[in-house]
């Protein structure tokens, strides 16, 4: 990462994964360093000189169905040369490539105790310091004594944001003055008290001797004390053309996790070509899609561009690009839909192609689970492909079943302009996909309608309570309540034999009512890792018929008994402001980085019978 500031020089302040810049620091986040805080900034102003580009064509169309057709590529963050074993030189060009980033919030605080100067970093009395040597101690101080060091400052730890996106700094001078005031201060943040709270926080002014305590801001009144919002987008250095229609802003503070969530797409790379010259153009598509002409494309293969064709002929290789350009073959596919072409190629492994980033391998189902199965499938190698294409402040995507459902004035823009390219990566991994048998899940929800309008019911009211829209919309039914809590279940049992930590092992589920279209009842289990090799094989290994069989049963045994009973399995279904039943942190939930839908939609009794209710388990 670097800094972009009027008052620091550009240069690099700290290191954060590639991956990372997708889930967790992405666009218009912040970032939490030893010394001050950033906030990433938009695609306009990243280096993409740096960047590799990633091909995924399905995931290509489902992200031009969100931001329009003018998106043409994936492209990993820009990042500079390994310097792992060498010394490093920090006047180097190459340590100044990396995503931008900006001091933010631009209201400090000083540290010192009889000080305590709250200020913004354009009045000019807070000054930037930069060890040429230590980037991670780059800091602003505060020349307020002649006694020692002068003191570092930190950032002012409360901002306000509304449901649009838009973020800025908390309204100091507006609140303690209680209005729009010509009085310019300086002003002072006090706290008395040990807990940090809000209530703890005193603002005063100089100049005036107005104060005012942040209890003020919080809480149903708190909302009357502050301003409209001026839809200011930091990320971006503007304020948002098209306004923003919020009666006031919303004070939050700063670190809260509630301030940034990633709208991700992803897509697993299975092959659609039925031959062995179609799966190689489609490996080696981020290169032989910039082949215009066979001149070009010989041009390629003679820098060594193309080994992996080596053995097809220019001539052969050119026709089958052209029938690919022109879409020939290629059934017409919901670009949103992205699990229904992996979902035909895992319940059809016979049929898939092996390739350099996809291999499977069917095994018998569990010898004490036979019925309930109808296929079990290793996946001993697998690619992902994830794009970020916005974010949201407050409202979790995840709250909704696909990201374009996500409202547009929700989701937050990651450039000024509508953006060409997308900030990308890709992992390799491997899993186990599990087929449940048809015929058992259809007789199941037949059996079991009373607990689907439970469920349905609780969708509808907590959507209503979350002011989403349309909240009778999107209810996935009960068939997904039983495979995201047998997910949950596996992975819980399966991360202490495999190797990886349950944060590490993710889920993704295919479920479809016959109602609407072709029925899905699987759940794919996976790990990946963003190296070149993927993952080791730890969790394939446990994919063999008895060890699943004994996983398995370790998993329904866990599930069937918490340790929170009875109340846990007293839960009752979308009680208080939850979308689940019989599920907790003891016994069901998973953390963030492995559940698709935030921990909503379990309900243990679904697989066994519980303390509390013994009519409903799948697993009886």
């Amino acid at each position: 990462m670097s800094t972009i500031s009027s008052q620091m020089r550009r240069s690099e302040v700290g290191e954060v994964r590639p991956s990372q810049i997708l889930t967790t620091y992405g666009i218009g986040s912040l970032v939490d360093l030893p010394n001050m805080s950033v906030i990433v900034m938009g695609l306009d102003d990243w280096p993409i000189s740096h960047s590799s580009e990633i091909a995924e064509e399905r995931l290509l169309r489902s992200a031009q169905s969100i931001l329009g057709p003018q998106v043409t590529r994936f492209l990993t963050p820009p990042r500079g040369p390994e310097s792992v074993g060498t010394q490093t030189n920090w006047f180097d060009e190459s340590r100044q490539i990396g995503v931008p980033v900006a001091p933010f919030p631009r209201w400090m605080v000083c540290t010192r105790s009889q000080c305590r100067l709250l200020a913004p970093l354009s009045s000019g009395l807070f000054e930037p310091k930069q060890p040429p040597y230590r980037p991670d101690k780059a800091c602003y101080v505060h020349n307020c004594t002649t006694q020692g060091r002068p003191p570092m400052v930190v950032p002012a730890r409360f901002l306000v944001t509304c449901d649009h996106g838009h973020l800025d700094d908390f309204p100091w001078l507006e609140f303690v003055h209680r209005g729009t005031t010509d009085c310019n201060g300086p002003l002072r943040m006090f706290e008395f008290g040990p807990s940090g709270e809000m209530a703890d926080v005193t603002i005063v002014c100089d100049k005036c001797e107005s104060r005012r305590r942040m209890a003020e801001a919080i809480g149903p009144v708190g909302s009357k004390n502050m301003t409209s919002c001026k839809a200011r987008r930091p990320h971006l250095r503007d304020n948002d053309p098209n306004g923003c229609d919020c009666d006031s802003v919303r004070p939050i503070a700063l670190g809260a996790s509630n301030l940034w969530f990633p709208v991700v797409i992803s897509a697993l790379s299975v092959p659609q070509a039925a031959d062995d010259l179609g799966r190689l153009i489609e490996d080696n598509w981020a290169v032989l899609e910039k082949a215009a002409t066979i001149e070009v494309l010989k041009a390629f293969r003679d820098i060594g561009q193309l080994k992996d064709l080596s053995k097809y002929t220019d001539e052969q290789i050119w026709q089958k690009l052209e029938e690919k350009k022109a879409g020939t073959g290629r059934e017409e596919e919901d670009p949103d839909d992205l699990k229904a072409p992996e979902w035909k190629v895992f319940i059809n492994p016979s049929k898939a192609k092996e390739g350099r980033s996809f291999k499977l391998r069917t095994v018998d189902p569990p010898e004490d689970f036979t019925s309930y199965f109808d296929k079990i499938v290793l996946v001993e190698k697998l690619r992902e492909v994830r794009s970020l294409v916005g974010f949201t402040r407050l409202m979790s995507p995840r709250d909704f079943d696909n990201p374009k459902d996500v409202p547009q004035d929700r989701r937050a823009d990651i450039s000024r302009k509508k953006p060409s390219w997308l900030p990308a990566s890709e992992t390799r991994g491997e899993g186990i996909f599990f087929q449940f048998s048809e015929e058992m899940i259809r007789k199941w929800v037949k059996k079991n309608h009373v607990y689907e309008r439970e469920f349905e019911r609780a969708h509808t009211g907590w959507k209503a309570s979350k002011n989403i829209p349309n909240p009778d919309s999107g209810y996935p039914g009960i068939r997904f309540v039983l495979l995201h809590s047998f997910a949950h279940a596996l992975i819980r049992q399966l991360s202490i034999e495999c190797g990886y930590t349950s944060a590490s092992i993710s889920e993704r589920i295919y479920s479809r009512n016959p109602d609407d279209g072709e029925a899905m009842a699987g759940v794919l289990i996976y790990t990946s890792a963003p190296d070149s090799e993927g993952t080791l094989g730890g969790l394939c290994a446990l994919g063999e018929p008895e060890k699943l069989n004994r996983h398995i049963k370790r998993a329904l045994e866990k599930v069937s008994l918490c340790s929170s009973d009875p109340l846990c399995s007293e839960h009752e279904v979308g009680g208080g402001d939850t979308l689940h039943g019989a599920s907790c942190h003891a016994c069901s939930f998973l953390p963030e980085t492995s559940c698709e839908r935030g921990n909503k939609y379990l309900d243990r009794a679904s697989l066994t019978p519980t303390m509390e209710r013994t009519d409903v388990a799948f697993f009886g």
